[in-house]
């Protein structure tokens, strides 16, 4: 299939994929492998895929906030897999394909009639084939849906998070759901560099419970080690002290002391060298022994300074620290500004996050802005291969959608 618009030539220039991922995991890869130069054609229900009707926002143009986080880059087509038709446009697509990425129920696929062993596989032997799932296949708990929350709460992860008085607390982010995604990202890239020495692709199986695991150092090691659970510590950390969020006069910042170094520095930094002498915080052992004490001498120390002109000095001095910023105050950051790290299309109000990599002779790049519902469903067909009466006939019987039909909603 040869491509009707320009391609950028990122570092994944010239690989194809096809993306029947939704909401966050499957489309986050996918993104990543855009932003690269990949050619990515995102294959959505007739209803549309569901995180286009996600928020927290929706604007003028009719775009979620959620849908624009994770869909630049890929060109939108709209097919029904339940029906036979769609099966076969999709094995169409994939006789190109480099790899085929999906987060279904596990089982689903095979309902297609897509199994990759019997089916996939002998019919398209190069074929990467990625699925992320919730628990995996095998198990009690194999087959069951899965979701962030539910693997944050189940690895153990939200036992110690939070206050030590409080209860359990997720991440507010959807972390596992992020990292099982760039999990897959890695076994997709093992499973291409592979593929140059064998000629054969593979299937790929990240699940978000063993994903989410792999969050948990160091306590995991440790609990094989000592069979002690963590307990919930808040801000705090159990290699030392100062670790906390200290209040300022217009908000809190972050401190991440490690050593008896930048302890030191913190003294004078307080004005209060005095506490060199003071055997509560004579070493790291101590001070976390101590972390009440030392907590309330922080806290007073900079109750009367900004976070910012805090944060600032502590850094520029060689000590973690970090101001605690809204939403707001780290898009605005001058740092963000000199990374480049904002995308955007004024045309449909896209505004967002890019790729954190960057490439000396290949760097990412925005391409193609986050697609319609059905944009790009004519195109992908005929560069297929096939013909206007052939795209015009799969429309009328509902098969495959364009940006004028819509099924009904996901």
């Amino acid at each position: 299939m040869t491509p009707s618009h320009p391609v950028h030539p990122g570092a994944l220039s010239g690989l194809r994929v096809i993306d029947l991922s939704h909401v966050l995991a499957g489309p986050m890869l996918t993104q990543m492998f855009g932003d690269h130069g990949a050619e990515v054609v995102k294959v959505e229900p007739p209803g549309g895929e569901v995180s286009r009707k996600m928020g927290p926002s929706t604007n003028e143009h009719g775009f979620s906030s959620h849908y624009f986080s994770v869909n630049r880059n890929k060109r939108a087509m709209a097919l029904d897999l339940a029906r036979p038709e769609g099966i076969e446009v999709l094995m169409r697509l994939l006789a190109d394909a480099d790899v085929l990425i999906e987060n279904f129920k596990p089982g689903t696929m095979r309902a297609f009639g897509l199994d990759y062993q019997t089916v996939l596989a002998p019919r398209f032997p190069r074929l990467i084939v990625a699925h992320i799932s919730g628990f995996g296949e095998e198990g009690p708990l194999g087959g069951l849906i899965g979701m962030d929350p539910t693997a944050q709460a189940m690895c153990g992860l939200m036992s110690w998070q939070g206050e030590p008085d409080g209860p359990p607390m997720r991440a507010a982010a959807s972390i596992v759901d992020m990292l099982a995604g760039f999990y897959a990202a890695s076994g997709i890239l093992m499973a291409l560099h592979e593929r140059h020495r064998s000629g054969r692709g593979q299937e790929i199986e990240v699940a978000l419970f063993d994903a989410a695991f792999t969050l948990t150092h160091p306590y995991a090691a440790d609990w094989f080690m000592s069979g002690r659970d963590p307990a919930r510590i808040g801000n705090r950390h159990p290699s030392g002290a100062p670790y906390n969020v200290y209040r300022c006069r217009d908000g809190h910042v972050l401190l991440a002391w490690a050593n008896d170094k930048q302890f030191r520095l913190l003294r004078q930094m307080i004005g209060r060298p005095e506490l060199a002498d003071d055997p509560r915080f004579g070493n790291v052992r101590d001070r976390f022994r101590h972390q009440d004490a030392i907590d309330a001498e922080v806290n007073a120390a900079f109750a009367t300074r900004d976070k910012n002109e805090v944060a600032l000095t502590l850094l520029r001095a060689g000590v973690p620290a970090g101001a605690v910023l809204t939403m707001g105050e780290a898009l605005r950051h001058e740092q963000l500004a000199a990374r480049g790290l904002v995308v955007e299309d004024p045309s449909i109000g896209f505004k967002a996050v890019g790729s954190p990599i960057r490439m000396s002779r290949t760097p990412p790049a925005l391409h193609q802005r986050p697609a319609r519902f059905g944009e790009h469903s004519r195109a992908v067909l005929r560069e297929a291969g096939f013909s206007d009466a052939e795209v015009d006939a799969l429309i009328a019987g509902k098969v495959l959608f364009d940006t004028e039909s819509r099924g009904p909603a996901a």
